[in-house]
């Protein structure tokens, strides 16, 4: 197949990973590559893939409008919906097959339901207006629309999911993070350094526990980490910088426990999953679909951090080999793979699936009144 994979521009699709969409959006072209597809990533021109690479804009838009200062602007919101329509234009004139929309743009999923554009939407993030109006006026049988976790469905859909509406868990090389039968003693948290990542639970609840904790990841909130994570840094709680896949695979084995502290209703946890896959349980705060990607593969504590200090004992008693386990039987990248081509091919078929007129009723154009191409 010809495959566009639209992902969201705030950072470079590029090792190390800003975050877990970031990650997702590489190595799901890379895995779809694998499979012999032709595949061209639309993301931020300073991206580093090794397919085809087509930008959506030169740089990725949090170097020059950042989203701590610049998000809900009218200046950051004109920028990106002139973007992204210049973007479907050239999408239109391409003659792909589908369309993997990874973005949280408003246009992608509206101009499928209006124009019959295969299109795979996969949600990354919990919903926020536009976005999920716009999903929910796209709803169509050549629109596929993926969530990571039954509660991440759930929030988009309170009532239920059309047909149209799946759960595709994210899934990891497993080979990528090689099983530690055994740690070290210290705990590590690892994600993006942001007030709803929880960095400072974490340093909290090793203080509580008396655990030595790493923390690793990319300051995404520099005004954060000054007042509220660089004060709490000692010889027992250390920062160890952004670390690329392979180092931080090394430092997950090494730990006895990872923390995973989301103040967001988190639709995954990719790093909880990364951790995992080496082996070493988890104590985290439960929201979001926190427990049902963990599942027993740790220990969970209130939404405020009060009691992780124990969560953080508790999980550290979990068998490692059954942690390993489960991440290789729920979240492997096979799996997530097949799983996208089978929508794929059901989002081609059903490009000229009946539809009420009724349904095209309010939808949003972007003001180029893009016309898509059809493959076939």
């Amino acid at each position: 197949m010809k495959i566009a994979l639209l992902a969201h521009p705030r950072h470079p699709i590029a090792a190390p990973f800003m975050g877990g969409m970031e990650a997702h959006a590489w190595h799901l072209a890379h895995g779809l590559q694998a499979r012999g597809h032709d595949v061209t990533v639309i993301a931020a021109g300073d991206s580093r893939v090794g397919t085809a690479l087509h930008p959506l804009m030169t740089r990725h838009y949090d170097a020059d409008l950042p989203w701590h200062r610049f998000h809900g602007t009218d200046r950051l919101n004109a920028y990106l919906d002139d973007s992204h329509d210049r973007a479907l234009q050239w999408i239109a004139s391409q003659g792909f097959d589908v369309v993997h929309n990874n973005g949280l743009h408003r246009f992608p999923p509206r101009l499928s339901r209006r124009d019959r554009m295969p299109m795979v939407t996969s949600l990354h993030v919990p919903p926020f207006d536009a976005l999920l109006r716009a999903m929910r006026d796209s709803v169509a049988p050549w629109h596929q629309v993926t969530a990571c976790s039954q509660t991440h469905l759930a929030e988009y859909w309170p009532d239920g999911a059309p047909a149209s509406c799946h759960v595709v868990p994210n899934g990891i090389d497993m080979g990528a993070w090689p099983f530690v039968p055994q740690g070290q003693g210290h705990a590590i948290w690892a994600g993006r350094i942001t007030p709803n990542k929880g960095t400072h639970l974490a340093i909290q609840a090793a203080r509580r526990a008396d655990v030595p904790l790493v923390i690793f990841g990319s300051i995404e909130d520099q005004a954060y980490f000054d007042a509220r994570i660089r004060p709490e840094l000692s010889t027992d709680i250390r920062f160890g910088g952004h670390l690329s896949g392979g180092e931080l695979a090394a430092e997950y084995g090494r730990a006895s426990v990872m923390l995973f502290t989301p103040q967001w209703n988190e639709p995954f946890g990719l790093t909880a999953l990364e951790a995992m896959a080496c082996g070493t349980p988890v104590a985290a705060i439960r929201m979001g679909a926190v427990a049902e990607v963990i599942g027993p593969s740790g220990s969970y504590a209130a939404p405020d951090g009060h009691d992780l200090d124990a969560a953080l004992l508790r999980a550290t008693q979990v068998p490692r080999a059954d942690v390993r386990e489960r991440a290789a039987r729920l979240f492997g990248m096979d799996a997530m793979l097949d799983n996208y081509e089978a929508l794929y091919r059901l989002a081609i078929a059903n490009r000229n699936a009946p539809a009420s007129p009724a349904d095209f009723a309010a939808i949003e154009l972007p003001p180029a009144q893009v016309t898509i191409a059809r493959a076939g």
